[in-house]
């Protein structure tokens, strides 16, 4: 016991002379780097004012109905998708469409809500075959390419209305079936243009489909829409 406690001296010799000076602070805090201020203010919005917003997301929808109009493969539609364009679209088209019947004692009430519902029922119903027959392209991105590409169709239905204004009733039908044939045409060319590279090879076909019979339906409301007397 002797030989331990004089090795045990020996191993912790010096250890009591130690002191902490008062000089050398023993407080302090423990900060986490979480980037410059410079890198904050790049990429946070939060302080932006409203109209730079606005502007900016204005500027967003533009760029992409340029798309739509000059159609082709390209992931710039699908990269920065929002739902801004096709929801402005799809309004535009019912409220255009609104108040046209053939019967004259309807009013065509209902037809804001017929619209708007197989607009957006007619979508999700092909991004859902889409999805099942293992596209890549996610559930909004399709419902974004599917809305912004009914703009074609809502300028015929804007040519349309101003046609039924004056003129012949064989003349502005004939003016109207050209019109229309040539929108829907764009409609879904341009549709397919965006959405091709996002099916299987085999499959595109049972893709394309679908989006033929979704823009032929508008189409045909826009042909055999006739304003309520």
């Amino acid at each position: 016991m002797a030989e331990v406690e004089e090795t045990s001296k020996l191993m912790f010799a010096g250890l009591s002379d130690v002191s902490i000076s008062g000089d050398i602070p023993v407080e302090g805090e423990i900060n986490v780097p979480v980037g410059t201020p410079s890198q904050d203010k790049e990429y946070s919005t939060l302080d932006e004012p409203v109209k730079d917003t606005i502007l900016r997301d204005l500027k967003a929808v533009g760029k992409k109905f340029v798309h739509v109009m000059y159609p082709k493969k390209s992931s710039a539609l699908l990269r920065d998708w929002d739902l801004w364009g096709p929801l402005l679209l799809c309004v535009t088209l019912a409220l255009m469409l609104q108040g046209g019947s053939v019967d004259s004692k309807d009013d065509g009430g209902p037809q804001f809500a017929e619209v708007f519902v197989i607009i957006w029922f007619g979508s999700f119903i092909i991004t859902l075959n889409s999805k099942l027959l293992g596209g890549t392209i996610s559930f909004f991105q399709s419902l974004c390419v599917l809305g912004y590409c009914i703009m074609p169709l809502t300028v015929a239905m804007v040519v349309c209305r101003l046609v039924l204004l004056g003129g012949s009733r064989r003349f502005s039908f004939i003016v109207r079936l050209i019109v229309v044939t040539a929108s829907f045409s764009w409609s879904t060319f341009a549709s397919t243009a965006f959405l091709a590279d996002c099916q299987p090879p085999n499959r595109k076909a049972l893709v394309v489909y679908p989006v033929f019979l979704f823009y032929f339906v508008i189409g045909w409301m826009i042909l055999t829409f006739s304003p309520s007397a």
